[in-house]
């Protein structure tokens, strides 16, 4: 377990990270979000003995950060932001000098080096010099070296950083692989990166954290969950703003704009000629909505059954997960720290 207790850190008057406190099991993947600037770097550098903090203190598999820094950097694999290297070694000769430095040799040595070759798919390049490759294959290489040792506990800033989209479905596919097994902190900035690995995330505003849950229950916070969207054709559509709001459980509802709706069916709006929720189809009338729900109201089903009553077209019918962009915008707005 990586156990956070009340850690903080200030650079002479800003105060980066704000006295904050968490806990990472085994099997658990924590995405650690926040805006540029939020204080998520300096927490790995602090966890990670790279970086004193000025109170508090953390532990790993329950080795103190200031009282046993080198049993903690011996459990952790950590990829910094950017990717460490010696630019003029081959990307083989760098990890073996690696592999050296936490203490392998011989054959062991050599087969810990072949395995992260082919674990980060850097067999290809294996004798081209550091320098001359790619951000992507430089980050891969960053990668290798952190998972050389085979840790049990994970710190990975920005691990997909540089890649492009197939490099980064593959690094993520091999985060979640070894989520099953080891303890891992992820520090990214991007969303999707949350939704697609996270077992559970923190947002940190301003140096603090300001939730802590699962990517579901964090989408739950959005204004949009549980609402419904839809899309309507026939005949009185026209008056179906005033009909949708006797639907019980609803608070209020929209009419939507192209600017509204996601990118593809905006677009597809405005191929039409569509510029409001307010528009003909086929020689109907259609209407694009959105219902939103009382608080802790399910609204889905009886908006089905208002609809049917009604003998409308129903062309889209969604429900609305929720916003995670909204959600962490909300909660990082006030602004942002070095």
């Amino acid at each position: 377990m990586i156990a956070v207790e009340s850690l903080a850190k200030s650079f002479g008057s800003i105060r980066a990270v704000d006295g904050i406190s968490f806990t990472v099991g085994k099997g658990e993947i924590l995405g650690f979000l926040g805006p540029n600037g939020a204080g998520k770097s300096t927490t790995m550098k602090m966890i990670t003995t790279f970086l004193p903090p000025t109170s508090g203190t953390a532990k790993v598999a329950d080795f103190d950060i200031w009282e046993n820094p080198l049993e903690v950097r011996a459990r952790i694999g950590y990829l910094p932001e950017s990717a460490p290297s010696y630019k003029d070694m081959n990307v083989y000769d760098f990890l073996m000098f690696t592999a050296e430095v936490r203490g392998y040799d011989g054959e062991e040595r050599k087969n810990r080096v072949m395995r992260m070759l082919e674990t980060c798919n850097l067999k290809e390049v294996a004798w081209q010099l550091i320098d001359t490759l790619s951000k992507g294959y430089r980050q891969r290489v960053g990668f290798a070296q952190a998972l050389l040792h085979d840790p049990e506990y994970l710190v990975l800033d920005e691990p997909t950083d540089g890649l492009d989209p197939n490099q980064k479905q593959e690094v993520r596919a091999l985060i979640k692989r070894m989520g099953r097994e080891k303890c891992i902190i992820l520090s990214t900035h991007i969303l999707e990166e949350v939704e697609a690995v996270c077992s559970r995330a923190i947002i940190i505003g301003n140096g603090r954290i300001v939730a802590d849950g699962t990517p579901e229950s964090l989408r739950s916070r959005s204004i949009l969950h549980g609402a419904v969207t839809l899309e309507l054709t026939g005949e009185g559509i026209k008056d179906a703003l005033a009909d949708l709001q006797k639907i019980e459980g609803v608070e209020r509802v929209e009419e939507l704009k192209n600017d509204d709706l996601p990118a593809k069916a905006a677009e597809n709006a405005a191929a039409e000629g569509e510029e409001s929720g307010d528009s003909t189809k086929n020689g109907k009338s259609s209407l694009r909505v959105r219902l939103f729900p009382k608080k802790g109201v399910a609204i889905a089903h009886e908006a089905a059954r208002f609809v049917h009553e009604r003998k409308w077209e129903v062309d889209t019918f969604t429900l609305e997960k929720g916003d995670l962009n909204e959600v962490f915008y909300n909660l990082t707005r006030g602004g942002e720290k070095a």
